[in-house]
């Protein structure tokens, strides 16, 4: 299936969790995870169900002044 990940189209497995989207961009912590704009817990990772054409953001905190 298709999806969006930061804006960038990814193919995944049917039946991809949250847990693989972070697995096929090799994401580094610390980050937190939406699925179309809702927030979802790293405890549910592996749990969030995946549908074709979703919108990922996985985003990294800045720091700065």
């Amino acid at each position: 299936m298709k999806v969006i990940i930061n804006k960038h189209e990814h193919e995944l497995a049917a039946g991809a969790t949250v847990a693989d989207a972070v697995a096929a961009i090799e994401a580094k912590p610390p980050f937190a995870t939406a699925v179309n704009t809702q927030f979802v817990p790293k405890t549910q990772y592996a749990l969030h169900a995946l549908s074709e054409g979703d919108h990922i953001e996985i985003i990294s905190p800045v720091t700065g002044g």
